[in-house]
């Protein structure tokens, strides 16, 4: 198929994120469309997108039923601040989650992406403690090699050495447990036969700075 994708003769001016940017330009991957699980780029071959995007469609590419949904809510009301103010369909989401959810889990806190999710969460859990009085536990347990996005909070928690060690304004009070990434436990049934070390990690971490200090 043709590229029907509007064009520009510059690479210059957008900043890819977590891209070798020079690289790239020099050989661009641009893709032009997608459809169910598959990408087409724009030299028209056709690649499954293994990943879901960058996790985030589940359901696949060029869903006419959720593009129609989206159009009719876009022209209805496009946007709605959530400061003081909401509107209907936002509690209606919200109740449809708290019954999918277990257990008492019946309250919902939108973000609008993954980093910004965990930065909510922690400032959530900070603001919980001191609200029960107990603002000394502000510390966090985290992993080395985990993901938590690319916001301060999830920066610091997360435990990948290169998107941290740039940046100086980390968040105080993480504490890093060992990954639990194991070449032994790989394609592994029923309770692993290493890897308990690392339970013994973390109560050494809550012994020695102590259980009423972790948030």
């Amino acid at each position: 198929m043709a590229n029907t994708t509007p064009t520009t003769n510059s690479l210059e001016n957008y900043f890819l994120p977590f891209t070798a940017n020079k690289d790239f330009k020099k050989d661009p991957r641009l893709l032009d469309r997608g459809e169910g699980v598959y990408y087409w780029n724009h030299k028209g071959d056709k690649v499954i997108d293994a990943s879901s995007g960058l996790f985030c469609v589940p359901l696949g590419h060029g869903r006419k039923e959720i593009a129609d949904a989206v159009h009719q809510q876009l022209l209805k009301l496009d946007y709605s601040p959530s400061f003081n103010v909401s509107h209907l369909p936002a509690f209606a989401l919200a109740e449809k989650l708290s019954k999918i959810l277990p257990g008492d889990l019946n309250n919902v806190f939108f973000s609008i992406c993954g980093s910004t999710a965990v930065d909510s969460a922690i400032k959530i859990i900070q603001a919980y403690q001191h609200a029960i009085g107990q603002s000394h536990r502000m510390k966090f347990v985290s992993r080395e090699r985990a993901y938590h996005g690319v916001n301060i909070g999830g920066t610091s928690l997360s435990g990948m050495i290169k998107n941290r060690e740039v940046f100086t304004a980390t968040m105080p009070g993480v504490i890093h447990l060992r990954h639990t990434w194991l070449e032994e436990n790989k394609y592994t049934k029923g309770q692993p036969e290493h890897g308990a070390y690392l339970a013994d990690d973390l109560q050494r971490f809550v012994d020695m700075y102590g259980p009423e200090s972790i948030a």
